[in-house]
């Protein structure tokens, strides 16, 4: 499989990329459609089976062989700008003591770069590809369940050994290079390298988490490249970049300019998860698992790497705290986590000293696992037309002073074409804002209430108001509510009313009548209780909370709980419904993901479900632990004596059956 863009730029901005003078690759069988005709040999020098390749009809599956030339560029080390193709050239069957002597291919068109070998999966011995480059080898033994297919440069010497069982069915195929064939030249060529990895990255779709909607993913938003020292908020600024980092950073924001992109100094706190061992200390299986004789006082989470034996990779998280302006000022304090699809370093993460790190041993059937902490300066690279919604990504309130000003200015349309671009992350991200990071959500509601005021468009200031509460509303913000209400009329209002109160709040139109009704009472003279229809609209809510006092309690033994309608339809969104609806069941532990679980994380919050949602960091994946609590119970509680409450109040004030 192809490397992605991002490491490929990682592995450029590093300086010594590796190349290979051949490389091995694999695809299924089925995207390889063959059909041959007669045969013919000369068995002087290749003692095998040939059939020429205008009697022989290949055709591949265009995606896997796009793949496979794509991988073959990229290890042989082939220009990014140009373009690999293969044409067929003959069709070799081998049968048992047939071989093909060392030789070199002969350039057969002016484009030609090499050659590739495509061995069709069977059961054979012997018959191995040697492919030999000055004084270096490499053998290729083919497989029995794929096609493996191995490219090398025209200028190697090769050699297939004598089958000693079986038949060897290979195709070969000229590899033709075309277009830009020069590559990185200095600086110059390296920025056009890297300005089309750039462009590469933010033009290929990557899922955006595992088990989602069967849609076409979206490209990355971000890239985030991590740089090798470390820099206090202070001194992160462009001129103060240290050792390889200045050079490397120089050249990445020359091509983001070049790639139409924008990039912005940032830091980042990153937690890796290894499998690990106490190394140098006794381990073995005693009973149910392992165990050892390390002593937790001895080392603990401060003690020295060289205590543990370091496995795989299990889990890696990196979140953005900082982030510059593009001319690297304005210092902002951010709260970003990053996907794994955007983050990139020419150094690896692990080959960094830790801050912090922490053993979990054995626990059943979970563990061993070592957590280390790390802190990295990073470049944020992202498009132009996406460096609004970027930044509003985590400074929510950032973005609408912005709004409202852009509209105010006189730039409505303006204002309307950046705000669409929130559309896709603007509920989730404002329903978890972080305690510290703009956590006035009074303050926030206002500045909400003004863009949506200032944008002039009634779906516009429906999204931008979504995903708040009746909760958020306050004494200060009622005369700007009115204003937009009348601005964009009484049905627009309603479904934003409805929207507000949640899944949680009962009969909405109830909830919405005794708001009303209390407001009016509250400001009415004495006396004026039937005044402008009051004493219908507490008729309507009389009946309604009756009704709802009227049903049977919930069961002690029901944990049912129902999940909003709309939303999200995927396949992890239907699991949760399934375990939320299941009245006997309390508890669910789920293996999914990262990106999975931040998923389910916000789909619980936002739904304001009486679920707790933790993450049980050992094993690999990680374990999602769903729980139902009391609060089901509490609130459905709750919800009947406000009723109860409600209704007494109607009755004595309004006494609507008088």
């Amino acid at each position: 499989m192809r490397t992605a863009a991002r490491d490929r730029l990682a592995r450029t901005l590093r300086g010594d990329v590796q190349t290979a003078f051949s490389v091995e690759l694999t695809a299924a069988t089925e995207d390889l459609s063959l059909e041959v005709e007669e045969t013919l040999t000369d068995p002087d020098v290749r003692d095998t089976w040939e059939i020429p390749k205008h009697l022989v009809h290949a055709e591949w599956d265009d995606d896997a062989l796009k793949d496979v030339l794509a991988a073959a560029k990229e290890e042989l080390g082939l220009p990014n700008a140009a373009t690999l193709t293969a044409d067929l050239h003959s069709f070799l069957v081998y049968q048992p003591n047939q071989f093909f002597l060392a030789h070199q291919d002969s350039e057969k068109d002016d484009s030609m770069v090499g050659t590739l070998v495509v061995t069709l999966p069977s059961n054979y011995a012997g018959g191995e590809l040697v492919v030999g480059h000055n004084e270096e080898r490499k053998t290729y033994r083919g497989s029995r369940a794929e096609l493996s297919l191995v490219a090398f440069y025209a200028d190697c010497r090769h050699e297939v050994l004598r089958v000693k069982s079986g038949y060897r069915i290979t195709l070969t195929y000229n590899l033709l290079l075309h277009g830009n064939n020069s590559g990185p030249d200095g600086d110059d060529g390296t920025v056009t390298e890297l300005a089309d990895l750039l462009r590469e990255h933010f033009s290929t779709p990557v899922p955006r988490y595992y088990g989602g909607p069967a849609t076409d993913p979206d490209p990355p938003n971000r890239l985030v490249y991590l740089l090798d020292h470390e820099y206090t908020p202070r001194g992160l600024n462009w001129r103060q970049l240290k050792g390889a980092d200045a050079s490397r950073v120089a050249l990445l924001r020359t091509a983001a300019d070049k790639a139409g992109c924008e990039a912005v100094l940032a830091l980042a706190d990153i937690r890796t998860t290894h499998g690990a061992f106490p190394a140098d200390e006794g381990y073995g299986y005693r009973r149910r698992g392992w165990y050892d004789d390390y002593d937790e006082d001895s080392g603990g989470a401060s003690g020295s790497e060289r205590e543990y034996d370091v496995k795989e990779l299990i889990d890696s998280d990196v979140t953005l705290t900082h982030w510059t302006g593009p001319d690297g000022t304005r210092l902002e304090e951010t709260s970003l986590h990053v996907l794994g699809d955007e983050v990139c370093a020419s150094t690896s993460t692990g080959d960094l000293t830790p801050y912090s790190s922490e053993y979990e041993g054995y626990m059943g059937n979970y563990g061993n696992t070592l957590d280390r902490w790390y802190h990295r300066a990073t470049v944020v690279v992202w498009p132009r037309d996406q460096a609004f919604a970027n930044r509003a990504e985590t400074s929510p309130a950032w973005a609408l002073d912005e709004l409202a000003a852009m509209a105010s200015a006189g730039d409505a349309p303006g204002a309307q074409a950046a705000a669409a671009t929130l559309a896709p992350f603007w509920d989730s991200t404002l329903r978890r804002r972080a305690p510290g990071v703009e956590s006035n959500a009074a303050e926030l509601f206002g500045r909400a209430l003004r863009a949506a005021d200032a944008v002039a468009d009634a779906a516009t200031a429906a999204m931008l108001l979504h995903p708040f509460g009746i909760e958020d509303f306050t004494d200060a913000s009622v005369d700007s509510f009115a204003k937009i209400a009348s601005r964009y009329g009484r049905q627009w209002t309603a479904g934003l009313l409805r929207t507000w109160f949640g899944a949680g709040q009962g009969d909405v139109v109830t909830t919405l009548e005794m708001s009303a009704l209390r407001a009016a009472a509250k400001a009415a003279r004495k006396g004026a209780r039937g005044h402008a229809g009051f004493g219908d609209l507490a008729a309507d809510g009389t009946a309604r909370l009756r009704a709802r006092i009227a049903r049977p309690p919930r069961a002690s033994g029901d944990w049912s709980i129902e999940l909003p309608a709309g939303g999200c339809t995927c396949k992890l969104c239907d699991t949760l419904r399934v375990f939320a609806e299941d009245k006997s069941r309390r508890t669910f532990e789920w293996p999914i993901a990262q990106q999975s679980r931040q998923h389910v994380h916000s789909r619980i919050d936002a739904a304001e479900l009486p679920v707790t949602h933790v993450t049980r960091r050992q094993g690999r994946p990680y374990t999602l632990v769903l729980n139902k609590t009391d609060a089901l119970f509490a609130g459905e509680q709750e919800a009947r004596t406000r009723d109860e409450a409600d209704l007494e109040w109607l009755e004595a004030r309004y006494n609507p059956d008088a």
